[in-house]
């Protein structure tokens, strides 16, 4: 597990900076894959070790970094709905129901969205917790940031590789 320590500090600043208004847009495309590479970064820097990385190395550092960035805005996202009693999604229902009847399908499918769409915001205004929101929530984070947190540490790979053969 100390070999892999880097994956979790820079997982958990990841998984904080996602629950920041405006830097939670930028998420999947930046912050993920920068996390991906400062834990690499971190990881030689904390060995002294400066060989060549491989691809089984780099892609495990990208999914643990991913992994715990989502555990960790998950759970933020999760408590912090629960103590506020709102989030994006009950902002936003009001043009998620406009987008909704523009949407050109069945008006059964349309009714059956919108009732299970006030079910959630419903659950989410009384209770602060919906079982539904948080299932999306943890399952979109594990996927999305698994997938940018490999990708951020394969091109992470291709550049420290190049940094440190200029060194030598």
């Amino acid at each position: 597990m100390k070999k892999y320590i880097s994956t979790f500090v820079t997982g958990f600043g990841a998984g904080v900076f996602q629950i920041v208004p405006v830097a939670k847009s930028f998420a999947c495309c930046l912050i993920i894959p920068f996390a991906a590479y400062f834990s690499l970064l971190l990881e030689q820097k904390a060995n002294k070790d400066y060989s060549k990385i491989t691809v089984k190395k780099a892609a495990t550092f990208g999914f643990l970094t991913g992994l715990n960035a989502a555990i960790f805005s998950s759970l933020f996202e999760i408590i912090i709905t629960l103590i506020t009693k709102t989030n994006d999604l009950i902002v936003s229902v009001p043009e998620i129901n406009k987008m909704l009847n523009d949407f050109p399908v069945d008006a059964v499918i349309r009714k059956e969205v919108s009732k299970l769409l006030s079910g959630v915001v419903y659950d989410i205004t009384h209770y602060g917790f919906s079982f539904i929101y948080s299932f999306s929530i943890v399952a979109n984070n594990f996927f999305i940031n698994i997938i940018f947190g490999l990708i951020g540490s394969l091109i992470a790979m291709q550049i420290l590789n190049k940094k440190n053969n200029e060194i030598i």
